[in-house]
Formats: structure tokens, C-alpha cells, sequence
């Protein structure tokens, strides 16, 4: 199953950048990553996908998980035959409108206000640690 993060604008902050790049790499023994920086929400619509393909959008009003669920819920997706997964992550400003259309799952990161670069670090953590957990991996204890 493929894993792509679509951020909308770029994260300018090296540190999380760094941190960032470091857990795609890490996710990247598990399963394929691809991590894409829009400047404009329209370039959403160009982009190619699975037919099977999941869009999920990080939004705090979405579904809530606890690590080992995010993993489950992540499992389920892979045994259903889904070959691609799309993270939606809107910039500072939030997502446009549009995006909430185009997406069939929302994914809260917590109740806890986060800018859009330090989310875009805790998703790639949380997804490194869902496939360290499906793989046995020591990491999540």
C-alpha cells in the first residue's frame, strides 16, 4: 500500500523538515512514500491516483485514533485491497474548501491545536509507528 502526504505550501522550518524526512525514510522499510508540497490547492486536481485510492484530510474535526487504532484502521484499508492512501494537509491558513469535497475521511491528530508543520511531523511519526506496530517492530514499545 502506498503512502503519499500532499501538504499544501512548504514547510519552511529546517527542524521539521529534518524530522519530517527522517520518519518518511524510516516508513519508507515498510512500504512506499511519497511526500508532495502544493503551492496552490488547484494542483490538487492534477494530481494521479488509484482508482482504490483513500483520501483522508487532517482535519480537527475528524475521526480521533489511539496509535495502536490509527494501525488497525490502516490494516483494514491494506486487507480491503486499497493500494493508495492520500493525507490531505492544509497550510497555515487551514485547507480550502475543495479539499473537503474530494475526501472520504477526516483525521484528527488530537484536541490540541498544532501548527500545520508540526502536524505534518506527528503524521509521518504516527504512520512510521502504525507500520512498525503491523510489522512487529521493537520502535512502538
Amino acid at each position: 500500500m502506498k503512502i503519499r502526504l500532499v501538504m499544501l505550501g512548504k514547510t519552511r522550518r529546517n527542524e521539521l523538515r529534518a524530522l519530517i524526512d527522517d520518519y518518511l525514510a524510516r516508513l519508507r522499510h515498510f512500504t512506499p512514500v511519497e511526500a508532495s508540497e502544493l503551492r496552490q490547492a488547484e494542483a490538487l486536481a492534477r494530481l494521479k491516483t488509484e482508482p482504490t485510492a483513500v483520501w483522508v484530510l487532517l482535519d480537527a474535526g475528524g475521526r480521533e485514533f489511539g496509535s495502536e487504532e490509527f494501525a488497525k484502521w490502516l490494516a483494514e484499508l491494506r486487507d480491503r485491497g486499497v493500494r493508495e492512501i492520500l493525507f490531505l494537509c492544509g497550510g497555515a491558513e487551514g485547507f480550502p474548501p475543495s479539499w473537503r469535497n474530494q475526501t472520504r475521511e477526516r483525521l484528527s491528530l488530537g484536541r490540541l491545536t498544532l501548527s500545520h508543520e508540526l502536524a505534518r511531523a506527528v503524521l509521518a511519526e504516527q504512520l512510521y509507528r502504525a507500520f512498525a506496530l503491523l510489522a512487529g517492530h521493537p520502535y512502538p514499545k
